[in-house]
């Protein structure tokens, strides 16, 4: 039922018709192709071959059994993903990805994961082209720049794509993406009702995914969905952390740094085993960040050795082996996460440094590169 209404649909917007031109034609209410379209029941048996007929199509077609058509759409979106994945920070490909994404587009109008493929690749274009900006607010907090956020054609483009699919998009990756996207874009732009609307529809927390995966086991299966929640949740607070001290301007610097050392225990507390290496990534840059507050509070050695400890995670990061499980007793039953950078992080580190949007990130910065250490950390970046 839902495979045959996604395919009206699909169909119908390829073709450019609306719900009320195929209702006409087919001598049925605009409201019945809306049902048939959200799946929530299907058309007559006898109008099948009528709606196959006006759009072209075999029966088979109509009801998806088009099995190289969808491997197809499948392998274009695997494809997406993986270049935009590579676009991590920094442009590798994003004119080719976009240019496919594209493509598949135009290839296959009206489908709507290919449509979602493309708005992505766009919200990170507008990312990694012309960057995440943040001012001052009047009560000394980070507020993004709007004017200069509202200039990116990029996000534009990607917020009118995101808007149209979200109506229609059923649950899965695609939706969950375009969520998180657009609610992102929303704040970049200046648009807080709109994201706090997109949130006040969204569960909360225990409805999310990795929380209702744990409900719907028992046993070692229920284990270790909890493993792999905590994992979550722990990058999830960790990022929370990195977020606050960034905001509150009014935090002292030398505050933020301990409260960002505070961020990476956690990881000991939960990977009791030191086997966090997949997440070594995002270990390296809170240190990267650290490094900053640390020069900030006037203390230069301990922001060359934070700066140390960022090349010895990013490192770990790099070198991870296959694992095949966490030795750690909280996570010894789930799965290992899958973290995948696109290419080798400790090279690019004095280029991310200090990996987030900071006040004063260019001071800062041609301060640290004028002390002898930076060279022969960077020169350590690049040899390694």
């Amino acid at each position: 039922m839902i495979v045959l209404g996604e395919r009206i649909r699909e169909f119908r917007l390829r073709d450019g018709r609306t719900q009320e031109a195929l209702a006409g034609e087919l001598g049925v209410t605009a409201q019945a192709v809306s049902r048939w379209e959200k799946g929530l029941c299907c058309p007559d048996m006898e109008l099948i071959p009528s709606i196959a007929n006006y759009f072209g199509v075999s029966i088979d077609e109509l009801f998806g059994y088009d099995n190289e058509r969808t491997k197809k759409i499948d392998a274009m979106y695997g494809e997406i993903t993986r270049m935009n994945r590579m676009n991590n920070g920094k442009d590798v490909n994003l004119d080719a990805c976009i240019a496919l994404a594209r493509e598949a587009a135009i290839e296959f109008p009206g489908n709507e994961k290919l449509a979602a493929a493309l708005a992505s690749v766009l919200y990170n274009a507008g990312s990694v082209r012309r960057g995440e900006y943040h001012v001052d607010s009047a009560d000394g907090f980070e507020v993004c720049d709007v004017e200069r956020h509202q200039t990116y054609p990029e996000w534009q483009e990607s917020v009118k794509l995101y808007e149209k699919l979200l109506p229609s998009l059923n649950s899965g990756d695609p939706r969950n993406m375009a969520v998180r996207e657009l609610s992102q874009l929303y704040k970049f732009l200046g648009k807080h009702d709109k994201a706090a609307l997109l949130a006040d529809s969204a569960p909360d927390l225990n409805g999310s995914r990795p929380f209702l995966r744990i409900n719907a086991f028992d046993g070692k299966e229920a284990v270790a969905a909890s493993g792999e929640a905590l994992i979550e949740t722990l990058i999830c607070a960790t990022d929370l952390i990195a977020a606050i001290v960034r905001a509150d301007r009014s935090m002292p610097p030398k505050t933020a740094a301990a409260l960002l050392e505070n961020a990476v225990a956690m990881y000991g507390l939960v990977f009791t085993e030191g086997d966090f290496d997949r997440l070594c990534g995002t270990i390296g840059s809170i240190y990267l960040l650290r490094s900053y507050y640390l020069w900030l509070a006037g203390e230069k050695d301990g922001a060359f050795a934070s700066l140390d400890q960022a090349l010895a995670f990013s490192k770990r990061f790099d070198e991870e082996a296959h694992m095949e499980a966490y030795a750690s007793p909280l996570l010894r039953y789930a799965k290992p996460l899958v973290c995948a950078f696109g290419r080798r992080l400790t090279p690019e580190l004095p280029e991310l440094w200090p990996f987030w949007d900071v006040p004063e990130a260019d001071r800062v910065g041609r301060e640290m590169r004028a002390d002898p250490r930076w060279t022969e950390w960077e020169n350590k970046t690049a040899y390694a």
